[in-house]
């Protein structure tokens, strides 16, 4: 009766949202091309959304199309009313609220726009009607393209519409960000996985941006109105989107040796009925030794290169609590995948107050691992997305870690 059409939807999020907003019908379609044309003649649905690559095929099946709907040139949203099938667009007000929430403003900016299909086409309209005082769209075979890039170094937003680095692909990035030297906003559509490397490189910048989560929801909650002509309070919309964030992202705990990473990811996984993984516990797994044997025998090279392949293969899992060992945010690669679909903890501890059993590059020299903890402490400050103050209590800093993850 009511659900989401397109060809391929292993990993869409559209069910959960739906159901959060009251829709226990809302279901997913997979239609081969050649099935369109039936599917649309046969109006056995009440209302349905579009995905690609169908958000223009469906067009020409449909009786009514909204002013938007016409003027961005494709249809996500589409209800039988009595019959007769009306389309619309509801990816314009999702957009517009995602960069909206993002603090991201399009006025009087050079907007670049990565990609030239249906959800650019959105972008665009967003864009052009919120006062863009230029707006440049690139594809690989356009006027615009990735080999002129350069000509557009001043861009101020830059928006990506493609799916480079979505799932399973998330290593693949488009461009690199350095050169943009006036950014003050970065969007990508993509929202799985959470971080880009487009959006890590952004918040290591200190640059504004989002993933394309908050307009996914922001879409679902108009047509949600649509088809039941209804009116749903905006506050729903960063509620499920919360929720949604915390039930898909691992949690991931980073700080310095001694800091309560092992205990507190125990404590945290038993509240939310998660598997824990401690990258430690991995290394001396594969290893078949400790760790003060693994640097003693092969150094720390040797053991960096064994925590770097842990960190990836834990951060490719799902909904699991991490625990990650004190030097794992050293490596640029070890961050990206500690970032890319995770909520990062960071667990801060007087350096006084930190345990040094058992652990190779501790000291009893207070100086020495203040001098370890002022290196360490910009990789974990751009890696962070909550920060958390350790109390000598447990069970305290449990229930400050949990009061922020629901906050």
């Amino acid at each position: 009766m009511y659900g989401l059409i397109g060809k391929k939807l292993g990993h869409s999020y559209s069910v959960p949202i739906h159901r959060a907003l009251g829709n226990k019908d809302y279901t997913l379609k997979e239609i081969p091309p050649e099935g369109v044309e039936s599917f649309m003649r046969e109006h056995s649905f009440k209302g349905i959304n579009v995905t690609i690559p169908y958000k223009e095929a469906v067009m020409p099946y449909l009786d009514e199309i909204s002013d938007r709907a016409k003027r961005i040139g494709s249809v996500n949203t589409v209800v039988n009313r009595c019959g007769r099938l009306y389309g619309d667009n509801t990816d314009y007000y999702g957009f517009s609220y995602m960069a909206k929430s993002a603090g991201i403003s399009f006025k009087d900016k050079k907007v670049v726009i990565l990609g030239g299909g249906g959800t650019s086409l959105t972008a665009q309209a967003v864009t052009r009607d919120e006062g863009a005082r230029e707006i440049i769209v690139v594809s690989r075979k356009g006027e615009n393209n990735y080999d002129n890039l350069h000509l557009h170094y001043d861009a101020e937003i830059i928006i990506n519409c493609t799916p480079v680095g979505m799932y399973p692909n998330v290593e693949d990035t488009l461009i690199d960000l350095e050169p943009f030297t006036k950014l003050c906003g970065v969007i990508d559509v993509i929202y799985n996985p959470s971080k880009t490397n487009i959006l890590i490189d952004a918040k290591k910048r200190g640059i504004p941006c989002t993933n394309g989560l908050s307009m996914l929801v922001a879409q679902a909650k108009l047509a949600h109105e649509l088809f039941f002509d209804t009116t749903v309070d905006d506050t729903e919309i960063e509620r499920i989107k919360q929720d949604l964030e915390l039930d898909k992202a691992n949690i991931v705990f980073v700080g310095m040796p001694g800091s309560g990473k092992s205990t507190l990811s125990h404590s945290i996984a038993s509240i939310l009925g998660r598997k824990v993984i401690d990258t430690d516990d991995m290394i001396c797994q594969r290893d078949c030794r400790s760790i003060p044997d693994i640097f003693a025998d092969k150094g720390e090279e040797y053991f960096r290169d064994l925590e770097s392949d842990c960190i990836k293969e834990a951060c490719q899992s799902e909904k699991s609590v991490i625990a990650t060992g004190g030097g794992a945010v050293l490596r640029e690669e070890n961050r990206r995948w500690i970032m890319r679909n995770s909520v990062v903890i960071w667990l801060k501890r007087p350096v006084q107050e930190l345990a040094r059993d058992g652990r190779p590059l501790s000291s009893e020299d207070d100086a020495k691992m203040q001098k370890m903890y002022e290196f360490r402490e910009p990789f974990y400050n751009v890696v962070a997305d909550i920060i958390i103050d350790v109390d000598p209590d447990p069970a305290v800093t449990a229930d400050k870690i949990m009061q922020k993850l629901r906050s």
